[in-house]
């Protein structure tokens, strides 16, 4: 951005500055000096010695004067300094205690606005009225702690400015009580910390990308024609035919880059990760405890460190891209629209431009799963007439008389009353379940896949593919409360001892802490157990007492009522849960101390996902592998505690009861949590900042008639709290998607219904609730993609054993095979079913109304495989069990290994890198290389060229003036010399 050195104008009001203007090689030998005074001070920073420092020269005499009409309009509401040119790149927010009686002086105000390249040894006190305005804060009735804030502030910013940057104070906001620093990032200051940090910048080497030909080019033209409806209106959607190549920014080779547009060159997202990465790096040392940005905003020096949203996305007056966003991406009425993926990467960054290029990827993909899981599912429908084993128990002829469901209060019952649940678990328990769970299985891998080449993509779009080499060459800072715990480490090591090397935390400085975190997350974890066991209690007791009810409709829907008021319970209890725990991991991984934010973010993953994974699924659990199988026999049930007789399965299998708890707690959390928390709490929280900010305003009218500044309204925005928790509900739902999608078909078909309200949704959250978040650079989505792989592979032991199981598949195929009379289902019902003679109920647990059914009941069926009661070895169990099992265990161990065959074999025949993608790489790297010889071939040629005319040039004199003295002579090639080097 062109700005001009020693310019002083204010919007409205604009005043001559009375210092003197620096020249250009002043300016170079001012910044050189603040290097070193830099490296003084302990503020790291590569000096590096450039060919070319491109400063800021102002022509003399130069005002504004166009800009003094209207101060909103020329300011353009707080997104340019007073002066209108210089764009603010970041702003820091504090709190100040404001005097009632006294107003700030506006003359002062403005005269006070020093330039800012200048040295902060002679004025520390900052541009916009900085010296008035910090004094009113010293006033005496301030407290020690304001005054500390204040001067730890004041030597903040002056190492800040030390470093290049320039800074500007507004205590004259609308916002009671609360002041801003403009900061903004000067050309030289971009230019050094770009090669510091090795971003890659366009060149002005242009190539040709090679585009498929013939067959293929048709088709994607044909496919991009089709799709031109649902892409969203936005600049740069074509298909690239031409890419600049990219290098890591060097200003010894500015004249290699693309510099036709200073402005542009460096977007906003990069000047303010700039800008951040100087925040993080400066630190004030005021007594001997060095902070930086993130302490001061903890210690409350700072209340707020942000970059600013480039305007406003509801105003028909200004285009940008957040309004661009806010239209073709943010809305809901786009939602049967493609992602604008770059332009998000563009304003976001990287690191959120990859969690939705992600979550559209996954979204895309649920699309074959979920029509696959609706035909599984309607084939369920069509065959439901004609399943013979719930036309079995629905036909009334059979009479087969059941066990009672529990001791004395429940009375023995017909099969045929539990006609609506054995069909509706045929919906779920049919053949096609075993061929959807295998197709998930390699959905899943082929998903993974797909994904892997998506990234790879982008990274070559966004020039990401030698990240990580430069990412490895950049040393990460290390954390505040890292370096403070070094800090106390050291001070008490100081106190013992005279050595003076350098500290770090041990795994003995740890330990504590790590033990605090296993017993810790294994304490939650048996709180969870308690609490499914507390709702297992309340599902025994609850039925039983049901049962004694006089309502004949409510003792025949006691199994639904039961289930369904359980299932509420578990929900609520895993919303409550996910909060708590979400805090307990922060806390965990907090008091361990990890030394960067990459180490922190990935050990809070960690222990989030695994107590959250606990969490959400043990009810799931439960049901599927434990209940009904611990539950005895007639006349020698288990009680827990000696009184609750554990609780069966129904007569059709708890596969239908395990498809209801799924859906339930599925459908609760993404409606409840992950929507209406999503909408609802930022919302809650903008309006009380709203409130509250009213409120104070209008005790000075002055401020309230004021328009707000963009800062001002980015500061009433909710700060952004990083992707884990978007990612880990998006986690947990694919754990419903893939887990126990056999007992759900229908499941995907949820989440995809889901994805496509929670894309616009997190969509409209970035744009305007939150504020806008600093662009981190990254070329993958980290840890999450080992969860999801992780979980992938455990969905398909958890399938296998749901199949084998959970569901009455493989009784059928064993009585098919191996007992059926005529090849049929016929009789299966009654193969499944032991005998129990009712003489033989222990003593007070026989029901308390034996004639209830109208007749004498005399024996009683129960589902198990069990010797009947007039066998030598009644009531154990029979060898029609054992084949069962093994049976079972055979289909778990082949399942398992084909199925992970099958999702190897995906993933090994597609490539993780496209076959153009990988082509065009090792072609860029060839051109880079063509274009350093070239430069080089250039050099050399130009000093060949060099000395041939100097020597040409000296064999002129020599002819000329024969008799030059020795003295000439040496001093001429002294000066050939030097012209040479230089």
């Amino acid at each position: 951005m062109a700005t001009r050195d020693g310019q002083h104008a204010a919007c409205g009001g604009l005043k001559h500055s009375s210092e003197p203007r620096a020249t250009s090689n002043e300016t170079m030998r001012e910044s050189q000096k603040e290097y070193a005074d830099d490296n003084e001070k302990g503020i790291h920073i590569i000096n590096i010695k450039a060919i070319e420092d491109i400063g800021y020269v102002q022509s003399d005499g130069m005002l504004l004067n166009s800009l003094e009409a209207d101060r909103e309009t020329g300011c353009k509401h707080g997104i340019f300094f007073k002066d209108g040119q210089r764009k603010v790149d970041y702003i820091l927010a504090f709190t100040y205690k404001k005097s009632g009686s006294r107003t700030p002086n506006k003359k002062n105000h403005h005269n006070n606005s020093v330039h800012n390249l200048h040295s902060p040894k002679d004025d520390h006190h900052l541009p916009g009225g900085g010296g008035d305005l910090e004094a009113m804060e010293a006033e005496p009735k301030m407290d020690y702690h304001e005054d500390d804030k204040r001067f730890r502030r004041e030597e903040y910013e002056g190492n800040l400015i030390e470093t290049g940057l320039e800074l500007e104070r507004d205590e004259e906001t609308k916002l009671h009580g609360v002041g801003f620093v403009k900061i903004h990032a000067p050309w030289n200051v971009l230019c050094r910390e770009a090669e510091f940090m090795k971003l890659k910048m366009p060149t002005k080497k242009v190539y040709q990308i090679n585009r498929t030909q013939g067959l293929m080019q048709k088709l994607s033209s044909f496919i991009h024609k089709i799709s031109e409806p649902i892409q969203p209106k936005v600049a740069g959607l074509r298909p690239q035919t031409v890419k600049h190549l990219s290098y890591p920014f060097s200003r010894e080779k500015q004249h290699l880059f693309d510099m036709s547009d200073k402005e542009s060159f460096f977007d906003s997202k990069t000047r303010s990760s700039i800008v951040y990465e100087i925040l993080k790096r400066t630190t004030c040392t005021k007594a001997k405890y060095s902070m930086g940005i993130t302490s001061l905003l903890a210690n409350g020096v700072y209340s707020a460190a942000y970059p600013l949203h480039d305007g406003d996305y509801d105003s028909e007056a200004e285009a940008n891209d957040r309004k661009l966003l806010s239209d073709e991406w943010a809305s809901y009425s786009a939602f049967y629209k493609y992602q604008p993926i770059d332009l998000v990467r563009k304003y976001f960054g990287e690191k959120i431009g990859l969690y939705f290029a992600w979550l559209g990827v996954y979204t895309q993909m649920l699309i074959p799963a979920s029509v696959v899981g609706i035909i599984v599912f309607l084939y369920g429908c069509a065959t439901v007439d004609e399943n013979i084993p719930s036309m079995e128990m629905c036909d009334t002829r059979y009479n087969i008389t059941m066990c009672p469901l529990c001791d004395r209060t429940c009375n023995y019952w017909k099969m045929s009353s539990a006609c609506g649940t054995a069909r509706a678990s045929h919906l779920f328990d049919n053949p096609a379940t075993v061929f959807f769970s295998v197709f998930m299985a390699l959905w899943a891998a082929s998903f993974m896949e797909h994904w892997k080449r998506r990234q790879m993509r982008l990274n070559y779009r966004w020039d990401l593919t030698g990240f990580e080499e430069e990412e490895g060459m950049v040393k990460d800072h290390p954390r505040a409360e890292y370096e403070a715990k070094v800090l106390q480490k050291s001070l008490k090591k100081e106190y013992r001892s005279k050595e003076t090397e350098k500290e770090k935390l041990t795994w003995r400085d740890r330990f504590p802490a790590y033990l605090t975190n296993v017993v810790g997350i294994i304490f939650m974890i048996g709180v969870t157990f308690a609490i499914v066991f507390g709702v297992i209690m309340y599902r025994i007791s609850t039925a039983a007492a049901l049962a004694m009810s006089s309502n004949p409709n409510t003792r025949a829907n006691v199994r639904v009522t039961v289930t369904a008021t359980a299932v509420i319970i578990n929900l609520v209890v895993i919303l409550i849960l996910d909060e708590v725990y979400g805090a307990i991991a922060r806390w965990l991984t907090q008091i361990e101390v990890p030394k960067t934010d990459k180490t922190f973010e990935e050990r809070l993953i960690f222990k989030a996902f695994l107590l959250k994974f606990v969490n959400a699924y043990t009810p799931i659990f439960y049901v599927a592998f434990f209940k009904g199988r611990i539950v005895g026999r007639p006349g020698d049930y288990y009680y827990i505690f000696q009184s609750f007789r554990m609780e069966e399965c129904a007569p059709g299998g708890c596969l239908m009861e395990l498809c209801i708890q799924l859906s339930i707690i599925m459908l609760g959390k993404q409606l409840i949590q992950n929507n209406l928390f999503e909408i609802g709490i930022p919302k809650m929280k903008k309006l009380i900042r709203y409130l509250k900010s009213k409120r104070q305003s209008y005790k000075d009218h002055e401020e309230h008639l004021k328009k707000k500044q963009r800062y001002e309204e980015d500061y009433d925005l909710e700060p952004f709290a990083g992707l884990t928790p978007e990612y880990m509900e998006m986690i947990i739902q694919f754990g419903f998607v893939t887990l126990f999608v056999a007992s759900f078909p229908l499941a995907p078909l949820f989440a995809l219904l889901n994805n496509i309200i929670e894309i616009r949704l997190d969509a409209k959250k970035f744009i305007t609730e939150l504020r806008r978040p600093v662009a981190v650079r990254a070329k993958d989505i980290g840890i999450w993609y080992n969860i999801i792989r992780g979980v992938g592979k455990l969905a398909v032991i958890i399938n296998a054993f749901v199949i084998s199981f959970t569901s009455d598949f493989i009784p059928r195929l064993v009585y098919l095979y191996m007992y059926s009379p005529d090849g049929t289902m016929h009789g299966f019902v009654n193969h499944t079913l032991s005998y129990f003679n009712v003489s033989d109920f222990k003593l007070g647990t026989e029901p308390s109304q034996p004639v209830d059914l109208g007749y004498k009941v005399e024996m009683c069926r129960y589902k198990d495989y069990r010797e009947a009661p007039w066998s030598l070895n009644k009531y154990d169990i029979n060898k029609d069990y054992w084949a069962v099992l093994a049976a079972r265990l055979a289909f778990v161990i082949v399942f398992q290994n084909l199925v992970m065959f099958m999702s190897d074999f995906v993933d090994w025949i597609i490539p993780d890198i496209p076959k153009d993608i990988s082509e065009q790489i090792h072609r860029e790297k060839v051109l880079m290389v063509e274009v350093f010889l070239k430069e080089e071939q250039g050099k050399l040629q130009m000093l060949e060229t060099w000395k041939e005319h100097e020597r040409k040039k000296g064999e002129n004199c020599n002819s000329q003036s024969p008799g030059l003295s020795r003295s000439q002579r040496g001093s001429s090639s002294s000066m050939y010399s030097h012209r040479v080097d230089v």
